[in-house]
């Protein structure tokens, strides 16, 4: 009886492990500790996933960047963000952003939208999907032209966050 016990636990263990190798990379071990968030965060956090369908993400971090990771500890992730002196006209940048989606939700009213000064130059649907704690997604645009542009995440009409490029 004990030795079928060990072996169903053995099954259980492997298939559990299975499972959770088939989840993204966990990244790296941070090289400084990491805040753990309140009781009340998580338990906010948690109810939002699981029981705010239809309310619409949450907008957790965004960034402009030049890179994504494509492999390791930071697949996915922003590796190298836009420089606060600018970028050369014509260059291809990625928003980068991380939303946080109920569970089973789709989310299709999100737009990035570029302007060089008042001038709408482009505008990129985005969408997002609640299968996970976190949705991450880049939309890449390109600046062509010298000036001051802004970037934006919009919701409907509601701006969700704006950037300040120097375009050189």
């Amino acid at each position: 009886m004990a030795g079928t016990l060990k072996k169903l636990a053995m099954c259980a263990l492997m298939a559990w492990g299975g499972g959770a190798m088939a989840q993204d990379a966990a990244p790296a071990p941070a090289a400084e500790p990491v805040k753990a968030p309140s009781a009340d965060a998580v338990r906010d956090t948690w109810n939002y996933f699981y029981k705010a369908q239809g309310q619409g993400p949450v907008l957790v971090e965004a960034k402009l960047c030049t890179e994504v990771g494509k492999e390791g500890p930071s697949k996915f992730e922003c590796t190298v963000e836009v420089p606060a002196e600018g970028v050369k006209a014509n260059t291809s940048v990625m928003v980068w952003q991380s939303y946080l989606v109920p569970q089973g939700d789709s989310v299709e009213d999100l737009m990035v939208q570029t302007k060089q000064g008042n001038v709408v130059r482009e505008t990129k649907d985005v969408k997002v999907k609640g299968e996970g704690w976190r949705a991450r997604q880049w939309t890449g645009v390109r600046l062509s032209k010298a000036g001051d542009w802004t970037v934006s995440i919009l919701r409907g009409e509601q701006v969700l966050k704006t950037f300040n490029v120097k375009v050189l």
